[in-house]
């Protein structure tokens, strides 16, 4: 039997594994227990993310300090923005299309205004 899984194609092992978690949680009831990881999952990402920029500003902070004052406000309010955004759209959703295109929008928009703020800083003509 162990030889028989390992020769099967790796995409159809994947989707019998899916199935066999799927009769698990449906069988035992655990559509609850489904939902409180999921919520779990979801701030953990959160604060991934939230970790990881962190690091990021943290390398580079002594940079930034070296920018004119309009350029660093103009960085951090764009930065600051985005994630304001992703958590209103994370904990508040999107109940229409054009919710989603102005969430998408905004993202689009901060990180167009962070990306010319750091190439004009770092701009050395």
């Amino acid at each position: 039997m162990r030889r028989f899984f390992s020769r099967m194609n790796p995409t159809l092992r994947g989707f019998l594994i899916l199935v066999a978690i799927a009769v698990v949680v449906v069988v035992l009831q655990l559509e609850s227990t489904l939902i409180a990881l999921a919520l779990l999952a979801r701030i953990a990402f959160l604060l991934a993310i939230a970790f990881f920029v962190y690091l990021v500003w943290r390398e580079r902070r002594e940079e930034i300090g070296l920018w004119p004052r309009r350029a660093s406000i103009a960085f951090y309010s764009a930065a600051i923005l985005a994630v304001a955004d992703l958590g209103v759209y994370w904990y508040g959703g999107a109940s229409s299309g054009l919710e989603a295109v102005a969430f998408v929008a905004v993202l689009v928009l901060c990180a167009f205004a962070m990306f010319r703020i750091w190439r004009d800083q770092h701009h050395y003509v």
